[in-house]
């Protein structure tokens, strides 16, 4: 489904010329870019965007693939860097997905990206870990990301819900393609049952899925590691910030704390 915003007048085309966003020359100006919200803005010290995304080396002429954008914390910098010479899919929720949350998120993203012209070029598709998904055509893709979401899918649908995610990003990649995950961190000494319950979950497993799968691994990264991160909390990671799941009780302990202690791997598709 691809969702169009149409320029109404030669005013508003020619007021968007004039925007910091249009001008933008790199990934740190789109970063900097008026189309952020604030509160996302502020929490570019948690998830470094510009270190992430470099890391996974997206180009602004690539084709990309976000898996499960949630609220669109990550559109928000990637539709607007590729709208106008790449090509940005959406991997959202399925269209049929029962539980309410989901149902809510996908309309409320799908209302974000008819809101502004940065977003009319976005393709929206659909993943699900627990059946075969078209999150792109397939050998099509320069890139797929996710953000904080293996967790889900290990919680959801145990490990074969991940090593169908891993089957599925394979499926979309170019031979050479890259693919860039990020997910909250469980200590490897740490037993799976934690796993099932935390929002944590295994770098190693990460690994061994996505190697099974077919990929290598190219490079790890420690830029979104937090060492304050003890990874053992009450309401598992939901209790750090941003949810703060024990509301106000000990709010400036996990305000100091921070976000997830979480990994950065950059895995390849092999050249055919």
């Amino acid at each position: 489904m691809k969702w169009t915003t149409a320029v109404s007048s030669v005013a508003l085309s020619l007021s968007l010329l004039g925007s910091p966003l249009a001008q933008a020359q790199s990934l740190q100006d789109v970063i900097d870019g008026e189309q952020r919200s604030a509160e996302n803005a502020a929490r570019d010290k948690h998830r470094h965007p510009l270190q992430t995304l470099e890391f996974f080396e997206v180009e602004p002429n690539m084709t990309v693939v976000e898996i499960w954008p949630g609220g669109g914390w990550y559109t928000e910098i990637l539709a607007p860097y590729l709208r106008d010479n790449g090509k940005f899919y959406a991997a959202h929720f399925p269209a049929n997905i029962e539980r309410e949350y989901y149902q809510r998120s996908r309309a409320n993203f799908l209302d974000k990206m008819q809101s502004a012209d940065w977003y009319d070029a976005v393709e929206v598709t659909e993943f699900s870990p627990t059946e075969a998904s078209t999150i792109a055509p397939a050998g099509s893709v320069d890139r797929v990301l996710t953000f904080r979401n293996l967790h889900n899918w290990y919680m959801q649908a145990g490990e074969d819900g991940v090593k169908a995610a891993f089957k599925d990003f394979y499926k979309a990649l170019k031979p050479g393609g890259i693919l860039g995950v990020v997910d909250h961190r469980l200590p490897e000494d740490r037993a799976q049952e934690d796993a099932k319950q935390s929002g944590y979950i295994k770098q190693s497993w990460a690994i061994q899925y996505a190697e099974e799968a077919g990929f290598e691994l190219v490079a790890t990264s420690e830029i979104n590691a937090n060492s304050k991160d003890s990874s053992d909390w009450e309401r598992g990671v939901w209790t750090l910030p941003p949810t703060y799941a024990l509301g106000d009780e000990d709010r400036d302990r996990y305000e100091a704390i921070g976000e997830s202690d979480r990994f950065t791997l950059k895995f390849k598709k092999p050249e055919e």
